[in-house]
């Protein structure tokens, strides 16, 4: 009865204000609608996926007979773990400086952020184009994993920046007073006491990272290339499942094959974020 008689009274009062009704209205009607499309995606692409998984997908090797999307898939992670092992220190390290050290209304610090700013509105086939000029011709690296993990963590670096920076300014300012009355210094007050309390924070902006990493096409194929195997090493070149999907639907041959690929992308984003989440917990707890 008491949910019902809240539900009552606010209706009241959003009655007796046209504005807020409608405003009210409008958002309600872009959650629902937001909703419904990630459903439609989401169903989409299983509908039309599941039924063409099949065994010959995860050969190790990939052939034209069955279009393995195995190579690709350790590609993936390959290409993830390295583009993160570049670009987390550095953008947690310089969201730490911004934070915890640059002082209040230092210009240096709104050039920075001027520049972060910046970085993210680039689109990512510029960042292919600068990839493949510079890591790939200038540098002699030629298409590899290397000259597209580099590429990545450019591109994912002012994201895990300006993450990184709202989750440090979160953590109250009387944790930091607590532990300097405690005679702690500045650096073991960050990495004791500041970072640890803004782990979640840091992890979300990780996840969101990874996502991107995972999705991108446009960087990779001007860098890392599209050969279907997994490199010897770090130089040589191969396809994440994102630029495998997308040859295999330019192609027009493997459809199919293309749809399933798309299947186990959206399982493995899920379960990157899943696994991240709970991470997350268990570090808030604790």
């Amino acid at each position: 009865m008491s949910n019902q008689t809240g539900i009552g009274e606010k209706l009241k009062s959003y009655l007796k204000h046209p504005g807020s009704f409608i405003v009210m209205l409008l958002v309600m009607l872009g959650a629902i609608i937001t909703f419904a499309v990630l459903l439609f995606l989401i169903a989409y692409i299983l509908i039309n996926g599941v039924p063409h998984i099949k065994p010959s997908l995860f050969a190790f090797e990939y052939t034209s007979e069955n279009a393995s999307l195995m190579p690709a898939l350790i590609n993936t992670i390959i290409m993830t773990l390295l583009s993160l092992l570049i670009a987390v220190p550095f953008g947690i390290f310089s969201a730490i400086f911004l934070v915890e050290y640059a002082g209040k209304g230092n210009k240096f610090v709104e050039v920075i952020r001027l520049t972060t700013e910046t970085l993210s509105g680039i689109p990512s086939i510029v960042y292919g184009l600068f990839g493949m000029l510079f890591f790939v011709n200038t540098l002699g690296w030629g298409f590899s994993l290397l000259a597209g993990a580099f590429t990545l963590a450019i591109m994912i670096l002012p994201l895990i920046m300006r993450t990184t920076e709202e989750a440090l300014k979160a953590v109250p300012d009387s944790f930091r007073e607590g532990s300097f009355g405690l005679g702690a210094g500045k650096l073991r007050t960050v990495f004791k006491i500041v970072l640890p309390s803004a782990i979640p924070g840091i992890l979300a902006g990780i996840i969101l990272a990874v996502g991107r990493i995972v999705g991108e096409t446009a960087a990779l194929i001007y860098t890392a290339g599209t050969v279907a195997q997994v490199p010897t090493n770090v130089f040589g070149s191969g396809r994440t499942l994102a630029v495998h999907m997308y040859n295999l639907s330019s192609e027009g041959l493997y459809m199919d094959q293309a749809y399933a690929t798309a299947v186990i992308l959206l399982i493995l984003v899920v379960g990157i974020n899943t696994i991240s989440s709970v991470i997350a917990k268990k570090l808030t707890k604790a």
